[in-house]
């Protein structure tokens, strides 16, 4: 009985030591490594300003796209979308600097602009015709698309118009509303007359008698010039001026 106790008793504790041993925690996995963080992509920014060279008083368009941006801006002007076009006056040289942002970080671009300054007025000379003094003297006045507002840059052209008109009380003259080719006949014939209309508003409040003027709406259908650009969209957005007969 007792040898069988002395062979028992280790054999237990060889048992419970071998059932301890296999109890003891396995090693935790090493974690999969992260993988690498987003980055977002870097934005990019263009400006173009047509033409690149104006005489003061001239319009320019600008033109900028960009890819990336959350909010884009453009100095002088402000905040504008991340893509677009606008018409700008100049009265000086001036860059047009774009700044594009995004959450990958800013791009910019800038767009040079020389402005020369207006000719010498050129005194007509003695032996002009009337009708020759009038259209040397009486300048048309342009608009904005879709726009029947007069410009900042047209209240100076009508304020000379109005002095030599003023100079000349004998002299009646039409005005007649002109439009580019976008929209239908209709449509333009009826926003050539507001044009028409809204200098002839213009000239009246700058003392030109208004049984003097007579406004006809050409819309359309007397372009300046036929080509499909803005700088010839521009020129036929107008109000003219030709002595009645």
């Amino acid at each position: 009985m007792n040898t069988r106790r002395r062979f028992l008793v280790p054999a237990m504790l060889l048992v419970a030591l071998v059932a301890v041993a296999g109890c003891k925690k396995k090693p935790a996995p090493t974690p999969p490594t992260p993988p690498p963080p987003v980055t977002a992509p870097a934005p990019t920014a263009e400006i173009t300003a047509t033409p690149t060279t104006v005489t003061a008083g001239d319009q320019v368009v600008l033109t900028w796209r960009t890819t990336n941006a959350t909010s884009a801006a453009i100095d002088g002007i402000g905040d504008v979308p991340t893509s677009g076009t606008k018409t700008v006056t100049p009265s000086q040289s001036t860059s047009y600097h774009l700044t594009a942002r995004g959450e990958g970080g800013t791009a910019e671009a800038t767009a040079n602009v020389t402005v020369n300054p207006p000719p010498a007025v050129q005194q007509p000379p003695a032996t002009m015709s009337e009708e020759e003094e009038f259209m040397a003297n009486v300048k048309p006045i342009f608009f904005d698309y879709d726009k029947a507002d007069i410009r900042a840059d047209a209240q100076a052209t009508l304020s000379k118009d109005a002095s030599f008109l003023a100079n000349h009380p004998d002299i009646k003259f039409v005005i007649g509303g002109y439009c580019d080719e976008r929209g239908s006949v209709e449509y333009n014939i009826g926003l050539g007359q507001n044009r028409a209309d809204a200098t002839k508003t213009a000239l009246v409040n700058a003392g030109v008698s208004a049984d003097r003027i007579r406004v006809i709406s050409y819309g359309k259908e007397k372009p300046f010039c036929t080509e499909h650009t803005e700088d010839c969209w521009q020129s036929n957005r107008r109000a003219g001026f030709a002595m009645e007969h």
